[in-house]
């Protein structure tokens, strides 16, 4: 899979992520690790750029044994790009579906 495409689904995939629920980076990997195949290496670098960009905030919260971890969350910001993203995703995802042949099973 193309690197750049595959940078941009998971951005879309991070901040839908951090919508349902506020998690640590840790937190985002386990929730996505259950259906595609990423690791931290891969999730740090995402939650790094949307946090610059101003699409999460970062708390900090005590751990039980450790540093204290940092919680994401996301902003209104965050939400309208999650919005945007999500739109422009199912429609590119329906113009490959009908060049395709309308469906996954065909």
């Amino acid at each position: 899979m193309n690197p750049q495409f595959k940078r941009g689904i998971l951005e879309l995939l991070v901040l839908k992520t951090i919508k349902d629920r506020p998690r640590s980076g840790y937190g985002v990997m386990e929730a996505l690790g259950k259906d595609i195949d990423v690791g931290l290496n891969t999730i740090y670098p995402v939650l790094r750029r949307l946090t610059k960009r101003g699409l999460f905030t970062v708390e900090r919260e005590k751990s039980a044994i450790g540093a204290p971890r940092k919680i994401y969350r996301i902003t209104k910001e965050g939400e309208k790009r999650l919005l945007s993203f999500k739109h422009d995703w199912e429609t590119f995802l329906a113009k490959v579906l009908k060049i395709l042949g309308g469906g996954f099973d065909d």
